[in-house]
């Protein structure tokens, strides 16, 4: 049981995403803006991110809203989730761990990540690029 109430857990959360699509808009100095949960900065996909850790199996889930849910196994203790999370996604858009820059949420849920020229792209974000890129 939480000891925050849902309504403030909502707002902290969209307060999150609003800081991730800021922090989007600044880090690629073109002020480009991603209309789902990804898109491109250059070679680079950037990724916003609702983490589940201890969970039952790694796994890339649905959007929701404005962030990929992804779910790993590990607990979330001193960043291990999130260390966790990077090899997971290393491995699914075949790059190398030293590849994938996590910009803010290491010790919280809201994540966003930056993968630089991913070998390889799992069915929903390519699916959102395509979408995407037809609007």
């Amino acid at each position: 049981m939480s000891i925050y109430n849902k309504a403030f857990l909502s707002e902290l959360r969209r307060i999150h995403v609003k800081t991730a699509k800021a922090i989007t808009k600044k880090k690629s100095g073109r002020g480009f803006e991603m209309s789902s949960f990804c898109g491109w900065d250059g070679e680079i996909l950037v990724l916003n991110i609702l983490g589940t850790p201890s969970a039952k199996k790694d796994a890339i889930g649905k959007s929701k809203g404005s962030q990929l849910k992804i779910s790993v196994t590990a607990a979330p203790v001193a960043g291990k989730a999130t260390d966790h999370m990077v090899k997971f996604l290393a491995r699914e858009f075949d790059v190398s761990v030293s590849d994938i820059t996590v910009v803010f949420g290491r010790f919280n849920l809201n994540k966003q990540m930056r993968i630089r020229a991913p070998g390889s792209l799992p069915a929903v974000v390519a699916k959102a690029l395509s979408e995407a890129e037809n609007t």
